[in-house]
């Protein structure tokens, strides 16, 4: 195995070690303090509205003991749940910190839930406090007239959480440890009862500081937190890992382009997080760009593009931050220091495009049990096909039940072993258990392989796998990133289908949602009852291109258009157990 040299981020902490905390790993409260003493006066939480407010690292450790002694005040016992759904800001912040050092416990709860859905995690999470935006207040306090609500909205100035105070000294509530709950992360779900992830804040800062191994980060990298920020990937990348080094945060609240385009602009984003969908949505309209100037331009960048890729990875040389520069700045992404994305494997030619135009653009891998990253590109030595290097020796990844019939390299589900897998799911001690093998491997659900250099390749989902009558594993999730570069297509989900009443055999079938660009491009309306011929003709040409990329075994034979796009995580993947509304062609 050739492990590049690991860069060991959490050394500093051998200071603090007896002074300010005693475990192996700071808890949460424990790590705001050192960071409020090492970097006082510099940016911590920072929004950008018409014009930028930020805290700086002191100002948020006042914040969160102000709003801790009132938490403590009103009745908050160690170890009691406060669910705490609303839009990415630094109330959002001050609180889920707050939370944590009057050793409560944080239930993050996703701003994008319907009612319903809102309702059956608080009731499964056993809470005893809510903090929430304006809109889901009346319904949580007519189901729950009970429990202490406030406001993450200025709006309601009484209920404000920056407005809460004790009204005289509090005793503050025994410490909580590192091997304490500090989150239960919930499934979503509108009947039944949805599974919460534990972790702790163990699993949470040791998996920041892990994760660094493989990423340099500092004090004076800015992070921009546009993804939402209730979700492990983004709470990690883009909220705990900053506040690890003492770096700067900007709350991003919508993904309009001109809001995001603004903040990227004003916030002088050196690190930025995001997810396939928005990646490609970036890259498709910097192409746009460049076509619209013309052939002769676009062959010349897409010449200059190969390049600029050559010098990178052969001699780690990278030009195309000075070639692509007036490209780069217009998308306001030329300050961008890293690029990472999460969430679902890129497709290769994405991941390339953007390396190529000079931003060190990395993959990682992770799931929320996983608190959530094991696995990172360095930048410095990516891989195009990889999600990511593991973090050995500080976890253990194996490839469990793994078969030969994907190409040379067996492929098998990826089980992990390390200080940031959870400890179970809240009260389901059946599904605990059968997450973890043996040995004590906590089961991804994910097939892949890994390298020599232990570099991860995805396949896809143990659970979507599809089996052909030649007995070859299909993995929809490859299928469905060939497709990522395709302007005509907003949506696409692939999945098996039966051809024989005995259903022996699968053969694939795509779902496709055209694109609104595709419409325009033909001079078409929308039509919800009746799919245009025009429309989907063009659908047959896309995907019988990308066909032809495919092995015969892969090759998509049925085509069903969807009247409306199938509905989505808060990470922006589909939700699989849909029921679709599609036309009759």
């Amino acid at each position: 195995m050739n492990k590049l040299k690991q860069n060991i981020a959490w050394t500093f902490l051998d200071y603090w070690r007896g002074k300010e905390f005693k475990g192996e790993w700071p808890t949460f409260p424990e790590l705001l303090k050192i960071q409020s003493y090492r970097f006082a006066k510099r940016p911590c939480f920072t929004v950008i509205e018409d014009k930028k407010i930020t805290l700086t690292y002191q100002e948020v450790y006042e914040k969160v003991c102000k709003l801790t002694d009132w938490f403590i005040e009103n009745g908050l016992k160690k170890g009691d749940h406060v669910c705490l759904a609303g839009k990415n800001s630094p109330e959002w912040a001050v609180t889920y910190l707050a939370i944590l050092q009057a050793s409560g416990v944080v239930i993050p709860i996703a701003d994008s839930l319907h009612e319903a859905e809102t309702i059956n995690i608080i009731k499964a999470s056993d809470s005893k406090f809510a903090v929430l935006d304006d809109e889901k207040i009346p319904y949580v306090k007519k189901n729950f007239p009970k429990m202490t609500i406030r406001n993450l909205n200025p709006t309601d100035s009484k209920n404000y959480v920056y407005n809460l105070e004790a009204k005289k000294a509090v005793k503050q509530n025994e410490p909580a440890t590192e091997n304490d709950l500090a989150l239960i992360m919930f499934t979503s779900g509108t009947t039944g009862i949805p599974k919460g992830v534990m972790l702790t804040h163990k699993n949470i800062i040791a998996d920041g500081y892990i994760a660094q191994t493989n990423l340099i980060i500092n004090e004076f990298d800015i992070f921009y937190a546009l993804l939402p920020i209730h979700h492990a990937y983004t709470m990690q990348a883009a909220f705990i890992c900053p506040l690890e080094v003492g770096a700067e945060i900007v709350f991003g609240k919508t993904m309009a382009v001109s809001k995001l385009m603004k903040e990227l602009h004003d916030g002088k984003i050196t690190i930025m997080l995001g997810v396939p969908l928005l990646y490609n949505k970036l890259l498709a309209g910097i192409r746009k760009g460049i076509k619209e100037k013309g052939f002769i331009v676009a062959g010349l960048m897409a010449f200059l593009r190969g390049v600029s890729f050559t010098c990178k990875k052969l001699f780690k040389i990278n030009i195309g931050k000075k070639i692509f520069k007036p490209v780069l700045q217009k998308a306001n992404i030329y300050t961008l220091r890293v690029a990472i994305c999460g969430g679902g494997p890129l497709a290769p030619s994405v991941f390339k495009q953007y390396q190529a135009m000079g931003l060190d653009f990395i993959q990682g891998y992770g799931l929320t049990e996983t608190s959530p990253i094991i696995a990172l590109n360095p930048v410095e030595h990516f891989k195009l096909d990889s999600v990511g290097r593991d973090f050995s020796p500080y976890e253990e990844i194996k490839i469990i039940n793994a078969d030969s019939t994907k190409d040379e390299h067996p492929v098998g589900e990826i089980a992990v072993k390390g200080p940031m897998v959870m400890q179970g799911y809240y009260k389901m001690p059946k599904e605990t258990a059968e997450m973890f093998t043996d040995d004590g491997f906590l089961k991804t659900g994910d097939l892949g392989w890994m390298d020599d250099e232990h570099y991860i390749r995805l396949c896809g989902r143990a659970k979507n796998l599809i089996v052909t009558s030649g007995g070859k594993n299909v993995y929809p999730e490859e299928i469905e990133d060939a497709f990522q570069l395709c302007d005509d297509i907003n949506q696409i989900t692939c999945r098996g289908y039966y051809t024989d009443e005995e259903k022996t055999a699968e053969e694939i079938e795509v779902l496709i949602y055209a694109s609104d660009d595709l419409y325009k491009r033909l001079g078409l309306e929308r039509n919800p009852e009746t799919m245009q011929p025009e429309v989907y003709e063009e659908i047959k040409k896309n995907v019988s291109k990308i066909n032809k990329t495919l092995q015969s075994y892969e090759q998509i034979s049925k085509i069903t258009m969807l009247k409306e796009p199938l509905e989505m995580t808060p990470s922006n993947k589909v939700k699989r157990n849909f029921t679709a509304k599609t036309y009759d062609i």
